[in-house]
């Protein structure tokens, strides 16, 4: 079976594959796209035939819908999202499934068998294009008031679920992502702060820099440097010294203002 990934976080898409074929090792993964842009252009030139595809909502430059908009395409969908409840019935509509974040390999394989058993009795008909104008309705209707307020975190062979209430922070180092809890505890996330920008609710998390994305209550106190600069001391103490980026600067000062 032919398959391709579009999705913008690059190690979940990797554990995406990974799971595919630990299902089954003969699954190819002709693609993995990470935007709207990429994908569109892919989809026009000539490729192998494609069964299946699994869809991020939020690639990095648009909606993933806006795919479906720009090219012709038919195929069947099961959507990836790293949202909750609220977005369930809109993965409803006209979709295979769809499969929450962190995904899960049980519910992974039981999206699988429900398209297989739906081409068997239907053929590839049976699954046709999100309708696109219902599921953009229902999100920007979510958007409204919606922001992602707890994250599944994989340690080890255990889940455990973080309320966004209890995050402090979000840091970058050496290519990955970390969240910080109130009380200290640092744990790696499968989201880029590009990605979390727009997950979480922004009269509560502000991007500072290129490297944090932090919390109104973490922020224990702030320093005047030279040149305007502004430094940060944040709860828990990071690691690392915390600078407000200067192009930020102006922003920063009226979210803290709020």
């Amino acid at each position: 079976m032919n398959v391709v990934i579009i999705e913008d976080e690059n190690l979940t898409a990797k554990r995406l594959e990974s799971l595919l074929h630990k299902y089954d090792p003969a699954i190819t993964v002709l693609n993995r796209i990470p935007s709207v842009a990429e994908a569109v252009t892919w989809f026009r030139e000539p490729h192998p035939p494609v069964e299946l595809v699994f869809m991020d909502i939020h690639l990095e430059d648009d909606l993933g819908f806006r795919i479906f908009e720009q090219t012709s395409l038919t195929i069947p969908v099961i959507f990836t999202t790293a949202y909750d409840e609220y977005m369930i019935q809109a993965f409803k509509v006209n979709s295979i499934d769809y499969l929450l974040k962190p995904i899960n390999y049980n519910e992974l394989v039981a999206a699988i068998e429900k398209f297989k058993s739906l081409k068997k009795q239907f053929g590839q008909e049976a699954a046709p294009a999100p309708d696109i104008d219902t599921l953009l309705s229902l999100i920007g209707k979510s958007k409204q008031t919606d922001y992602k307020d707890r994250f599944m975190i994989t340690v080890g062979a255990k889940i455990r679920s973080i309320e966004t209430s209890d995050i402090a922070y979000f840091y970058l180092e050496e290519k990955i992502v970390f969240l910080v809890t109130r009380d200290g505890l640092s744990l790696p996330v499968d989201y880029s702060l590009d990605k979390l920008t727009q997950l979480l609710n922004p009269r509560h998390f502000f991007r500072i820099s290129r490297q944090f994305l932090v919390s109104l209550p973490a922020i224990q106190q702030i320093h005047a440097y030279s040149a305007g600069k502004l430094k940060l001391d944040l709860v828990p103490k990071s690691r690392q010294e915390v600078f407000v980026s200067g192009d930020r600067m102006t922003e920063f000062k009226e979210w803290l203002g709020k």
